[in-house]
């Protein structure tokens, strides 16, 4: 069997720091890695699942059996799984796809290495080898969760919250941009809550502002924030540091009190409005992403009616939304019905969706005319592809840029005129001094 391994990663952008940090150790002990490859390149697969909600799970267990095929027909020698499903099912995977050599939970490197003759080494624990563009990355400052929403398996998990200490993720930072990485994508599954366990108060604020203090860190983007007790300090480090975007990824889920106390989510409509408020106050401009869900058990058709006047009225610059799932072991469905029809729940999410796409064509039409920093991702055909301090990879709009005005370099920063907008995308043209 060749020292070659596929890693495959489902999932959410922390799953792909977890991958990368496993891809560094099998190269540290001579493996040759690719990372989601279209067709196997090596003997031996790793798929890293995702256990979030149903879908994620179906993707997971999808991907589980066509690799086991592919095994079964000679393809791959050797299949391993790990990450949440694996993590969370991994009696109930064993007996259901017994084609997979060994399932692992979620952090179980060593014992895989292990397996495979090989040594982990824990001197590199902080290290990784990156599968994003060499100039962005993401930046996972925490493990697990200790909030406990209704609707949410990810404590049942991943665990207790743990923040990694200070020093190591600065001196991560630090590392990668040595190696070019110039935008970091800051992730944990709930950012306000770093550093109530190893310093005893919120210090994400005080973290950012570390970070932006690297020499050669360009943005720095925030995602997965909770509204409940959020650290306002952060208002002000947005304000002061330029590398700070003006952008902020915060699940707020709801907005009716009682779908609000069902979910557990420990806040109000009135405090969540003022909220809002406060971050249009205190960070003029800033970019707001958060994330609805509909159809949760008791939610009626006055509430969703609440929600949708929500959305008009808060005008989110960028939004998702999901149908609730019902998740095994979670509060919701111990103590609740899955009382709203899927199709109920398929026609609101539509509905939201629907205003939301509304809203989001004016405000990239309110662009038309400026002049926005933009960063280069990549080149497809004619177009250079690019995003503004208000957009993260993958989730959010991109700036196209035609390529026949001029050669653009991947990861420098441009001034650009918007001179189009769709409720998608922008168009723009480099402004050369």
């Amino acid at each position: 069997m060749s020292k070659k391994v596929d890693v495959i990663t489902l999932g959410c952008s922390k799953n792909l720091v977890d991958s990368e940090q496993l891809i560094r150790q099998f190269k540290e002990v001579g493996y040759e890695v690719a990372h989601d490859p279209e067709v196997p390149e090596g003997d031996i697969v790793v798929v890293n699942t995702c256990g979030f909600i149903w879908d994620a799970k179906e993707e997971s267990i999808h991907e589980i059996l066509k690799f086991a095929q592919q095994k079964e027909e000679g393809e791959i020698e050797r299949l391993y799984v790990i990450g949440c499903l694996s993590e969370r099912y991994i009696r109930e995977l064993s007996d259901e796809i017994p084609q997979v050599d060994k399932y692992y939970g979620k952090f179980n490197w060593k014992e895989l290495l292990g397996d495979l003759g090989e040594i982990y080494h824990p001197s590199l624990a902080n290290e990784r080898t990156l599968t994003t563009p060499e100039h962005y990355a993401y930046l996972k400052i925490s493990e697990g969760c200790d909030r406990t929403c209704s609707y949410c398996a990810i404590p049942i998990i991943t665990g207790k919250h743990q923040s990694r200490p200070m020093e190591d993720i600065v001196k991560e930072v630090e590392t990668l941009v040595a190696q070019g990485v110039k935008e970091f994508q800051v992730i944990a599954q709930e950012l306000t809550y770093y550093g109530l366990d190893l310093y005893k108060k919120q210090m994400l604020p005080e973290l950012v502002e570390k970070i932006s203090n690297v020499p050669g860190v360009e943005w720095i983007r925030l995602h997965y924030a909770y509204p409940t007790h959020f650290p306002t300090d952060l208002f002000r480090v947005m304000r002061e540091r330029q590398n700070v975007c003006n952008y902020m990824d915060i699940a707020l889920q709801h907005i009716s009190d009682n779908v609000l106390s069902k979910m557990r989510r420990h806040t109000t409509k009135e405090e969540t409005y003022r909220l809002i408020e406060q971050f249009r106050q205190e960070v003029p401009g800033i970019h707001l992403r958060t994330t609805l869900m509909v159809g949760h058990p008791g939610e009626t058709e006055v509430e969703f009616e609440e929600l949708k006047e929500f959305v008009k009225k808060a005008r989110f610059e960028r939004m998702g939304a999901f149908a609730y799932s019902e998740e095994e072991g979670t509060y919701a469905a111990i103590h609740y019905e899955d009382s709203v029809p899927e199709e109920i729940k398929s026609e609101r999410l539509s509905e939201l969706m629907a205003i939301q796409q509304e809203i989001s064509e004016e405000i990239n039409l309110g662009k038309m005319g400026r002049i926005m920093k933009v960063t280069i991702d990549r080149k497809e055909g004619d177009y250079y592809i690019g995003r503004t301090e208000f957009d993260s990879p993958e989730v959010d709009p991109e700036v196209f840029i035609d390529g026949s005005a001029g050669e653009l370099k991947t990861g420098e920063f441009y001034q650009v005129e918007i001179v189009n907008a769709t409720e998608f995308d922008l168009e723009g043209k480099v402004i050369y001094e």
